[in-house]
């Protein structure tokens, strides 16, 4: 039997709606404003809620964004209101709500819109990806805050960060659940035909997730896209771990195109900006690691997840996974302690004074490809083969043969398919 909520202020619509819906077989739940409507919420999801747009403390649209921000939009939501206008009716569809409703609502119209928000299974697996792969802490709630207004803003949106810090993350978040998602790796067709993927994402999402290296030709097609996009109805979302400010200042980037991208542009902290949330993300992917190579159960120590805490990451989330999954292949006891994570950090991930010092010296790229080159080297010396290496460094192994292309890493010649 499905179950709605009917949040209105005004006693006798409460009163009448409860009537009808349970003449029909429905269970129903009342709530008379939006703290009352919250709290039911969280105490438990209804099948459905019928929300009148005009109450005293807090309006419908207002708690509808509420849910929409905070994913608790796990069910359909019918709106109400008596002064209703067309402009009111499109904000609510747009914001999430199924179907508005204008007050005093006729009967049938009534049990026809519940019957069809409830058979409306689209709806209900609409809810929107949250940010906790990169945490929960303050820092991931306020970038949280940004990528919604950034969202909000209609325009192409930029997300910067260093290497590894989960750009494709904080894209998934902007995208529109059960809409396209098209994320492009090989860019040539922005020279060719950069408008096939407008198309191709059309009502969705289109993700590039690394622009710093894009030709010149290639970025006159990104600029064609940016000014078409909103024609196609496309969230457009570029990704760079590249100064694109000093390289158009420096002629080696198109200053056009910086212009118009760094107009809603967004920063991804690194790990080390958010300590505090590596212990849990390191549990996760631990868990991660485990179902997907079948390992049986392990954990962390405290010491050992303090140490992973203390940290810098410079390759942040990729690297923090590709260890991690390094610990549960190689740690043989139930319990993953202080030893076996300083000594995967003072052997791999963890370099001297000196070889900072060189890395800090050199342009981001330079650096990062230096990091990245030390670290699959090792990986392979020590796995000695494509697939323990994929497994090691959390890679795809079609990712990781690329990797070891751009950055003239020798993989393992002999056949390896286990």
């Amino acid at each position: 039997m499905s179950e709605i909520l009917v949040v209105d202020d005004e006693p006798g619509i409460r009163d009448l709606l409860r009537e009808i819906l349970e003449e029909e077989g429905y269970e129903v739940r009342l709530a008379e404003n939006g703290e009352q409507a919250r709290a039911a919420r969280l105490a438990k999801t209804p099948d459905l809620v019928l929300l009148d747009i005009w109450m005293p403390d807090v309006d419908g649209l207002t708690l509808l964004k509420e849910w929409v921000a905070e994913g608790q939009l796990a069910m359909p939501v019918v709106m109400m209101s008596g002064h209703g206008t067309i402009h009111t009716a499109v904000e609510a569809t747009r914001l999430g709500a199924f179907d508005f409703l204008e007050k005093p609502v006729p009967y049938k119209k009534l049990l026809q819109t519940v019957e069809r928000a409830l058979n409306s299974v689209q709806v209900k697996r609409v809810q929107p990806v949250s940010l906790e792969r990169l945490g929960n802490s303050e820092v991931v709630r306020l970038l949280a805050q940004r990528l919604r207004q950034a969202g909000n803003a209609g325009s192409s949106i930029l997300l910067t960060g260093e290497p590894g810090v989960g750009v494709e993350i904080c894209a998934r978040f902007l995208h529109v659940p059960d809409t396209p998602w098209v994320a492009p790796e090989e860019l040539g067709a922005l020279v060719e035909q950069p408008m096939d993927w407008l198309a191709e994402a059309k009502g969705g999402t289109l993700f590039f997730g690394e622009i710093g290296h894009l030709t010149t030709l290639q970025q006159k097609g990104l600029l064609l896209l940016i000014g078409r996009h909103k024609e196609f109805a496309v969230n457009l979302v570029c990704a760079s771990s590249e100064n694109l400010a000093s390289k158009a200042l420096a002629g080696a980037y198109s200053r056009d195109l910086y212009n118009v991208l760094a107009q809603v542009a967004v920063r991804v902290p690194p790990l080390r900006e958010h300590r505090e949330d590596i212990p849990s993300l390191a549990v996760i992917a631990l868990a991660e690691s485990l179902a997907r190579t079948g390992l049986g159960e392990k954990r962390f120590s405290e010491a050992a997840l303090d140490r992973l805490a203390r940290h810098d990451w410079p390759g942040n989330l990729d690297e923090l996974n590709g260890v991690v999954s390094n610990l549960a292949m190689t740690v043989l006891a139930d319990l993953i302690d202080l030893k076996d994570v300083e000594a995967l950090l003072g052997t791999g991930a963890q370099m001297d004074g000196g070889a900072l010092a060189e890395l800090f010296s050199l342009p981001l790229k330079d650096a990062r490809d230096a990091f990245e080159r030390a670290y699959l080297e090792a990986v392979l010396r020590e796995c000695g083969s494509m697939s323990r290496a994929a497994e090691r460094s959390g890679l795809e192994r079609t990712h990781l043969y690329r990797k070891l292309k751009q950055l003239g890493v020798k993989s393992p010649t002999r056949n390896d398919n286990g």
